[in-house]
């Protein structure tokens, strides 16, 4: 179930144990090849199949296409909330969904620069309700649920999700092939190794002055309903162990 297609009295009567979507992405640069909007265009789709899949099992929370872009800005049309703020904006959007007195939700993500400030207001909402032991408040990421497509199709490349890279672009072939540009003439760009193990600060033309990461020349549309599956039962998965949570224990 969609939330903004509902009316108030319909949501009143909702199961406080319904699992709660809460999808989150961005609008900014994808490279010279993508739209602008294809984060929240990837996630909404993945939104829109479990929408399909789960009809009245679920519900799901407008997305929320203003993210933490920070990292983008040398490039023009990226929109980006600050970290500090974003971090406040999160943490009031799942509190007004705690108020209503919802009790399972997952904040799901589909931009990386999300994930710092994402958990950390995750964190701190438990904190700030550390009472109570019938909350279930979740921060995930679509491409990191576990799922290896690589496995299952052979001919994708990457083990990883970049920018504007194989995985994306595949995926936007999928759903949206008009708004790709000319993606096979494109130049890898490898994601090297910033100093791992260890976190590196990084604004995206450290890594990359054309604004990609990965190898977008090698994309299909094949590849990208590979992925568009994959990823979208990988959140169904989730959603299953937040259904079967027995309401307080740790294990899930």
């Amino acid at each position: 179930m969609l939330l903004q297609e509902l009316t108030w009295p319909v949501v009143k009567n909702l199961s406080r144990d319904i699992p709660v979507i809460i999808p989150i992405a961005a609008v900014e640069q994808h490279g010279s090849h993508l739209p602008l909007y294809t984060d929240s265009m990837l996630l909404g789709e993945i939104t829109r199949r479990i929408d399909d899949e789960m009809g009245e099992a679920v519900l799901i929370t407008p997305l929320m296409w203003y993210g933490n872009s920070h990292h983008h800005l040398d490039f023009p049309g990226t929109l980006s909330c600050a970290p500090r703020v974003y971090l406040d904006l999160l943490h009031s959007l799942v509190d007004n969904l705690i108020t209503h007195g919802f009790r399972r939700l997952l904040v799901l993500n589909g931009h990386g620069g999300n994930d710092v400030p994402g958990k950390q207001a995750i964190f701190e909402l438990r904190q700030q309700y550390r009472e109570r032991d019938d909350l279930l408040l979740l921060f995930a990421t679509y491409w990191l649920l576990g799922g290896r497509p690589w496995e299952s199709l052979s001919e994708i490349v990457q083990r990883e999700m970049g920018h504007a890279c194989e995985w994306e672009t595949s995926m936007m072939l999928r759903i949206a092939p008009g708004l790709v540009g000319g993606y096979p003439e494109i130049d890898p760009v490898p994601h090297g190794n910033p100093f791992l193990p260890a976190t590196r600060g990084w604004v995206t033309q450290d890594r990359s002055t054309p604004g990609h990461i990965g190898s977008p020349h090698l994309a299909s549309a094949e590849k990208g309903e590979h992925l568009l599956a994959t990823f979208t039962e990988d959140v169904r998965r989730l959603i299953a162990r937040v259904e079967k949570w027995d309401g307080n224990s740790w294990e899930g």
